[in-house]
């Protein structure tokens, strides 16, 4: 039997949901109106773009490299039932570009940058840095938000690709194991496969997908509490909403993309 008490909170916790869509609003409003005006932070940017490459190049490789692998052993006894091995590179080719590799890359930087935003911003805030920023006349938004947010939109796609690279190699070595398919016949095949659309579509969702890593990680970190249990608050949200967001974004762009071929 609901009292009184649980029928009052009903409306209180859709006005704070609506509250919280309307500050995420607002959110990304001013990182789009920061990333137009000068001065642009260049230097933290370019620092921003090394620091998330580096930290996930060498995770991105052994996954890429390992899924490559995986997905080629699991799929070859399917495609010898039906008399189709021959048709593997294109199999393999395919789910990669259009979906492994940019997911895969994705969720990587999500549990690995995500959380490292969240609690670098959220420890800048609970020591007063961020304040200190704005009492010596330094627009931290602008040099703390903005330029990982743009930073993490450009590099994904970066990763990306390297990632697809990686992915295939990985198969190539796995098919080359079974039939000894040479290094040549084996991506003609794959990239014969390939549409533009499938390239446009490698290309489009880790913008989507970083972008939104971005947002969430950064809004996590820079408005989390003040006390010292807010910092892991904040990189446990930024990794589990950036998840739930990558593949939203995957959804949709499917549903998307799909009434384009």
């Amino acid at each position: 039997m609901k009292t009184a008490e649980t029928i009052g909170s009903a409306p209180q916790k859709w006005q704070a949901f609506f509250i919280k869509i309307a500050d995420i609003y607002r959110f990304i409003v001013r990182i789009f109106k920061e990333t137009f005006s000068f001065p642009i932070e260049i230097e933290e940017l370019l620092k921003q773009c090394y620091i998330q490459g580096n930290r996930t190049l060498w995770l991105v490789s052994f996954a890429s490299l390992l899924a490559g692998v995986v997905f080629t052993k699991q799929s070859r006894p399917s495609l010898i039932e039906f008399g189709a091995e021959s048709w593997l590179p294109s199999l393999v080719s395919l789910a990669i570009v259009r979906g492994l590799g940019p997911l895969i890359t994705a969720l990587i930087c999500a549990g690995k940058l995500g959380s490292s935003m969240g609690a670098e911003l959220s420890s800048m805030n609970v020591t007063e840095q961020i304040d200190a920023m704005e009492a010596s006349g330094t627009n931290p938004f602008k040099y703390l938000v903005t330029t990982r947010v743009l930073a993490i939109t450009l590099m994904l796609p970066v990763l990306v690709v390297y990632s697809n690279m990686v992915a295939l190699m990985g198969s190539y070595i796995a098919v080359h194991f079974f039939s000894q398919t040479t290094f040549k016949l084996f991506f003609s095949q794959a990239f014969e496969s390939i549409t533009f659309l499938d390239i446009f579509s490698t290309l489009i969702k880790p913008i989507l997908y970083g972008f939104a890593i971005g947002v969430v990680s950064t809004y996590a970190g820079y408005y989390s509490s003040r006390a010292t249990v807010g910092v892991g608050k904040a990189a446990n949200q930024a990794v589990v909403v950036s998840m739930v967001m990558v593949f939203v974004i995957e959804f949709i762009t499917i549903q998307v993309l799909g009434t384009m071929r």
